[in-house]
């Protein structure tokens, strides 16, 4: 586990650098005159020194919340017992209503997804229609053969919710305000969203700090993994809002000399496990050599005895005198003999093999 005190941030130069992004998401929003609910999120880009070997997610819970009242929920349940799909909608409804839940946009039950949701053009609609997707825990397993891998490719893929908990209300504002951090293994950037541009440089700067210090700690690598930290939106340049030292670079080749020298010292350790087993079994044997020599006495050697041999198999006498005559044309080099109707006299009038005809001979 990496430490959090690893990565010193400077609480001026974050402010500075969100200011400046929000300053020019102003700008381009009042040249190309967007509409004032269109936020665009804002995020951080994490740069790591190497590439992880396994993947991981982080979950980041932030102070304050990074998505606007605008953005629509849609929230996956499992099928009710003893209910059907409307009733479902409406138990979860109720329920949601009770504990002050307000924003989830729509509840669709599993059943529902099955059916209705099954070509490819209402999954289409459906992923475009909201912004984020929440499921019950019971029911997550069994969601990407129905969803499609579009939602993955999105990055829309459902969080889970335990809908059976006592404070609901709780379970689903962490999930939906916080934000996730995807460490792959395939490649050395990871992108986390912290808020959105209609957020004050404050309340940006307070998200940040807090999603580092979560990620610096939960990230499964034991020497300092973060190179350099973005703050970037949909649409800017990528701000750097944070730099390692070189200092890192000498603790990386510190820990691979060491992974080196560990399995140097493995290798000599079972060199010299084998050579004292050779050593050990070669002085056995001389002992044995030695107690052999003392203890000698004749032996008498054992004869094999002779094997009668097997009876030669008869062939039949057609087949001996082909070969004995084949071996005698061989021999001799003559041809083989052509049909004996090849060489009758053809009479008048006959044609050839070739079409010509032969006149007939006068005498």
């Amino acid at each position: 586990m990496a430490e959090a005190t690893g990565i010193q941030l400077d609480g001026a130069q974050v402010k500075m650098a969100v200011q400046a992004l929000q300053a020019f998401l102003k700008t381009t929003s009042a040249s190309k005159s967007l509409l004032l609910d269109d936020s665009q999120p804002i995020s951080l880009l994490f740069t790591l020194w190497r590439i992880p070997k396994k993947a991981q997610t982080i979950r980041i819970p932030l102070p304050n919340a990074h998505r606007t009242d605008t953005d629509e929920v849609c929230l996956f349940v499992r099928d009710e017992p003893k209910m059907t799909s409307e009733q479902t909608q409406r138990f979860y409804k109720k329920m949601l209503e009770e504990n002050g839940v307000k924003s989830v946009t729509e509840i669709i039950p599993y059943n529902v997804l099955k059916k209705e949701y099954k070509p490819f053009e209402a999954k289409r609609r459906l992923l475009n229609n909201f912004n984020v997707f929440i499921s019950d825990e019971s029911i997550r397993r069994l969601l990407p053969s129905h969803l499609g891998k579009h939602f993955y490719e999105r990055k829309k893929v459902p969080l889970c919710v335990n809908m059976k908990s006592k404070n609901v209300a709780r379970e689903i504002q962490k999930v939906v305000q916080g934000s996730n951090l995807k460490v792959t293994n395939k490649g050395s950037c990871c992108m986390a969203r912290v808020g959105h541009s209609a957020m004050t440089a404050e309340e940006l700067t307070e998200n940040i700090e807090a999603a580092i210090k979560v990620v610096a700690a939960k990230i499964r690598m034991k020497e300092p993994v973060i190179k350099i930290i973005h703050v970037k939106s949909q649409s800017s340049v990528a701000l750097p809002i944070y730099t390692a030292n070189l200092s890192h670079l000498k603790l990386l080749k510190k820990a691979e000399k060491e992974a080196k020298t560990a399995k140097a010292a493995k290798r000599k350790t079972g060199e010299k496990e084998d050579a004292s087993q050779t050593e050990s079994s070669g002085q056995g044997e001389k002992k044995a050599e030695e107690g052999e020599e003392e203890d000698e006495e004749e032996i008498p050697q054992l004869v094999p005895v002779a094997t009668p041999s097997k009876k030669p198999r008869l062939q039949n006498p057609k087949k001996k005198k082909k070969k004995q005559l084949e071996k005698v044309r061989k021999a001799a080099g003559a041809r083989p003999r052509k049909h004996a109707h090849a060489n009758r006299p053809r009479r008048a009038g006959q044609t050839n093999s070739k079409g010509k005809r032969k006149a007939p001979k006068v005498k």
